[in-house]
C-alpha cells in the first residue's frame, strides 16, 4: 500500500509500545525501521504504531470487519498479497494456514514486514517480494486468494492490473479502492445512444473520476471510481460480487460466465502484456 510522504511522517511520530513493552532491543529496531503504516502486534506486547494517525488500531479494525468473510482454514491456499506494506494481512492469511506471497514497490516496507516475519517465526509461510502488479505478466503462478486492497487507486494503468489479477485468481479475490460517495446503480447500462449522452451523467451510471494532481495531499491518488464503477469494473474481468464485508470492500469470485466478454478486449491486454491466452 502507497503512503504519501507527509503521512510518513505523521506515521513516524515514534512508534509506542502497549502494556507489554518487550525488550529494548525490539523497540529500538522499531524506531529505526520507521515510519511505520501498518501497526503489527509483535510478541511480548509490542506494537509499530499503537498512536495511528488514521485512529484506532489500523489495520486491525478493517481486518475485524474482514474476517468472518475469510474462510477459517487456508491450509493449502495459495495467497497473493498485492501492496502488502509491512505485511499485517500477510501475516493473519498465513495464521489461518495459508502460504502467502506479499509484494510491494517499497523498499522500506518489504524492509518492515521481513524483519517482521522473523519476530512472528513466520519466515517460512510468508515470502516478500520488491516488484510491480504488472510484473505478474511474467509470471504463470496462479492463487486460491488474491488480497487487492489499497492499491487499485494509486495505479496508474488500474484496468490492466485488475484483469493481471483477475486471470490468476482460482478462487477469491478481496478488492478494496477509494471511491466516490454514494451507492446507487443506474438501471441499465447496457447501451447508450451516441446522439443521447445524458445517461451518462446520471450519479449511478458507472464511472471512475480522474485525479490529476492530489486527493488528501497524495499525488499517488490516481483515480476514484463510484460503487456502479466498481461493480462494472469487476465484471468486465470476469469476477462475480458476492458479499462486500465492509465500506469500499468486495468479494469477489471468477464468473465463468462473464468471462466471455473479456474477448473483447484479448488483442489489447495480450499486447500489453505479451501474455497469450491459453499459451505462454
Amino acid at each position: 500500500m502507497h503512503v504519501h510522504n507527509n503521512q510518513k511522517a505523521a506515521a513516524a511520530s515514534t512508534a509506542t509500545t502497549a502494556a507489554d513493552p518487550g525488550t529494548d532491543s525490539v523497540r529500538q529496531q522499531i524506531e529505526a525501521l520507521g515510519p511505520w503504516f501498518h501497526n503489527l502486534h509483535l510478541p511480548g506486547g509490542v506494537q509499530t504504531l499503537p498512536k495511528h494517525f488514521l485512529g484506532g488500531d489500523f489495520p486491525n479494525f478493517k481486518w475485524q470487519e474482514i474476517k468472518p468473510f475469510v474462510p477459517e482454514d487456508l491450509s493449502g491456499w495459495r495467497v497473493l498479497d498485492v501492496g502488502c506494506n509491512a505485511g499485517f494481512y500477510s501475516f493473519e492469511l498465513a495464521r489461518r494456514g495459508a502460504s502467502v506471497l506479499g509484494i510491494d514497490v517499497d523498499a522500506h516496507y518489504l524492509a518492515q514486514a521481513r524483519w517482521a516475519a522473523g519476530q512472528l517465526g513466520m519466515e517460512s509461510q510468508v515470502e516478500f517480494r520488491e516488484m510491480q502488479v504488472y510484473d505478474l505478466a511474467r509470471s504463470g503462478e496462479t492463487f486460491d486468494l488474491v488480497w487487492f486492497m489499497g492499491v487499485f487507486y494509486h495505479l496508474r494503468y488500474p484496468l490492466l492490473a485488475l484483469d493481471l489479477l483477475a486471470e490468476r485468481t482460482r478462487r477469491i479475490m478481496m478488492f478494496q479502492t477509494l471511491t466516490m460517495p454514494g451507492d446507487s446503480v443506474y438501471t441499465d447500462t447496457a447501451d447508450c445512444n451516441i446522439d443521447d449522452r445524458t445517461p451518462l451523467l446520471e450519479s449511478g451510471w458507472p464511472r471512475m473520476a480522474f485525479i490529476e494532481h492530489r486527493l488528501a495531499n497524495d499525488p499517488t491518488n490516481w483515480w476514484a471510481p463510484n460503487h456502479a464503477g466498481v461493480e462494472a469494473m469487476l465484471r468486465s474481468s470476469g469476477l462475480r460480487i458476492e458479499a462486500r464485508p465492509g465500506h469500499e470492500i468486495y468479494l469477489c469470485v471468477p464468473d465463468a460466465q462473464a468471462q466471455g466478454a473479456r474477448a473483447i478486449y484479448g488483442s489489447q491486454y495480450e499486447s500489453a502484456t505479451g501474455v497469450i491466452r491459453g499459451g505462454g
